[in-house]
């Protein structure tokens, strides 16, 4: 805290005598000073023998970068704010300004690249400890990564795997590849053996022949209904949704109970729970179409029912829920194949790597993904009615947006996936539009 303190300006009575001290009011307020740069001035000392001259000097103290300018703290703020806060580096190279210092978002990618780099070791340590384990969580989400010199991006992945919520420990380790081969995971996970609670991806089902068990995840069977009903309203999608939030509240009544106890109340609770729903199941299976958007999420569980239910007889296994991403909300991800390569390793602990425009790397900016605007439909469109003239085109432009003239210009597309959005690999974002004419 810092002390403020507010006298008269004289203690002085208006009769002519002391004024004496009788007591204070004290009132806080809180404040924030935004980006302080203070400099740390290492001094050692040299102490030297006077009779048989040995010099003496404490060693340097460890830095993260060798004869680096940043120290420790510096770095953390940067790697919180890019990868927590979602602050590009481009954003702090103007707040570190306006600061007072000046820091080239350049320099900055190379702090980040370092850290990447030193914290491998810690990477490798919480792998080690994850699979510890004896049941995990996997899934992969796309991510647009830039081809430099191509001016494009492919569709990349982010696999995660984490321990689940019945566990001890608490963690999740993220794995870039550049492809959805089943090979990734299988490299992964090396000779872990035990449980893993996943989707239906065919790339999984290599490990389950080598001896891992698969588990099903409830909450991918769900969401194929919850699709359907926030699209459609459909009403077998809202029973279905009844049922399997039946099972879910069985099981939100059982989270704090031991595996054992856990075991034996789905027993008595979740399993006629899960009968009822798999007669529903196949009792409305036979009253859709095939290839129907209906029968594909009832198929999908279906066909899956053993190790969607495998949760019913061990207490360890949890009931299923994509919790690597965002409580179940996929994120908006893109990385640049610059990011990755100036890493050796790409095993990250960092879930969230912004978009590839924003990753520092000036020398390799965000992909221009430039199109023609097409005209409209309603170009040269008379409005008789309200005695309106058909509108007058430059030469040059031609196009126009609803029957209005439009100047000459192109769309310049922001590769990044919204979160939230409907799970399609569509890259949808920010349209800035330049004027040519």
């Amino acid at each position: 805290r810092r002390e403020i303190r507010h006298e008269p300006d004289s203690t002085q009575c208006r009769c002519g005598c002391q004024l004496k001290r009788i007591g204070e009011d004290i009132s806080e307020k809180l404040d924030y000073t935004p980006g302080v740069f203070t400099v740390e001035r290492h001094v050692r000392g040299k102490w030297v023998c006077g009779a048989c001259e040995t010099l003496i000097q404490a060693p340097v103290p460890a830095q993260v970068i060798d004869k680096g300018l940043p120290t420790a703290g510096l770095l953390a703020h940067v790697l919180i704010a890019k990868f927590a806060d979602h602050l590009p580096l481009y954003r702090q190279e103007k707040i570190f300004e306006r600061a007072g210092f000046a820091i080239a978002r350049s320099t900055l990618a190379q702090w980040v690249g370092v850290c990447g780099v030193q914290l491998a070791p810690l990477v490798a340590a919480l792998k080690a400890e994850l699979f510890t384990q004896s049941v995990l969580h996997a899934d992969e989400t796309p991510v647009a990564m830039l081809k430099p010199g191509t001016g494009k991006t492919h569709r990349a992945y982010l696999w995660g795997y984490t321990s689940t919520a019945f566990a001890p420990l608490s963690a999740v380790i993220y794995d870039f590849t550049e492809s959805r081969a089943g090979v990734h995971a299988r490299d992964f996970l090396g000779d872990w053996r035990g449980t893993l609670v996943t989707d239906d991806y065919s790339g999984y089902k290599a490990l389950y022949a080598d001896g891992v068990t698969e588990a099903g995840c409830m909450a991918h069977a769900r969401r194929k209904f919850h699709e359907l009903f926030a699209t459609g309203k459909s009403l077998i999608a809202e029973q279905a949704l009844q049922h399997f939030g039946a099972l879910y509240a069985i099981e939100s009544k059982l989270a704090q109970l031991d595996p054992q106890a856990r075991r034996q109340g789905r027993q008595q609770h979740a399993q006629p729970a899960a009968e009822a729903l798999h007669r529903w199941l196949t009792v409305h299976r036979q009253k859709v179409s095939d290839g129907s958007a209906t029968a594909k999420a009832i198929d999908y569980s279906l066909k899956r029912w053993a190790a969607l239910t495998r949760y019913l007889s061990d207490g360890a296994l949890p009931i299923g829920r994509v919790e690597m991403w965002r409580s179940g909300c996929r994120s908006g991800l893109s990385v640049s194949a610059p990011f990755v390569w100036r890493c050796l390793i790409n095993l990250t602990v960092t879930p969230f790597p912004h978009p590839a425009r924003r990753t520092g790397r000036a020398d390799f900016p965000h992909p221009a993904l430039f199109q023609n605007i097409k005209p409209s439909r309603s170009k040269g469109r008379r409005s008789s009615a309200a005695g309106v003239s058909v509108p007058r085109f430059r030469t040059e432009t031609d196009r126009s947006i609803g029957g209005t003239p439009f100047p000459v210009c192109r769309v310049f597309a922001s590769t990044r996936f919204v979160a939230g959005a409907q799970h399609s690999g569509r890259s949808v974002g920010r349209s800035v539009l330049r004027d040519l004419g």
